[in-house]
């Protein structure tokens, strides 16, 4: 009974051990191997394209959050999409309704934020 459970015990050591090397990789012992980066262009901001002139701690504006929860939903909607499409032939004229449904409920979220200035930039 008890060899049944030798795969999944040798497959915990595994992964023990190799959470615990490449901690250690990531930690101090690490270092040993590393090159430090002396490029300027690598320590330069790459993200927002502008130095940091406040602190780290600075509140951003919603809108930065709103605009990407608003690209999560949009792109969740291209990805049922897609799926939809390859099962068409077998669903039929029920999928096609269930799926008109589903993008008319997307596209009057998509006018309600248009319309609220959601995806201004000023």
């Amino acid at each position: 009974m008890l060899a049944n459970y030798l795969p999944a015990l040798i497959f915990l050591i595994v992964a023990t051990g190799l959470a615990i090397v490449l901690f250690l990789l990531g930690t101090g012992f690490g270092r040993f191997f590393a090159q430090a980066p002396d490029d300027r262009d690598k320590l330069s901001a790459y993200e927002c394209g502008f130095e940091a002139f406040e602190d780290s701690r600075m509140k951003f504006d919603v809108r930065y959050y709103l605009v990407a929860i608003l690209f999560i939903v949009f792109d969740l909607e291209i990805a049922f999409l897609f799926p939809w499409a390859v099962a068409l032939g077998s669903i039929g004229a029920f999928g096609l309704v269930a799926m008109g449904i589903f993008l008319a409920i997307l596209i009057v979220g998509f006018i309600y934020e248009w319309k609220k200035g959601a995806l201004e930039w000023d």
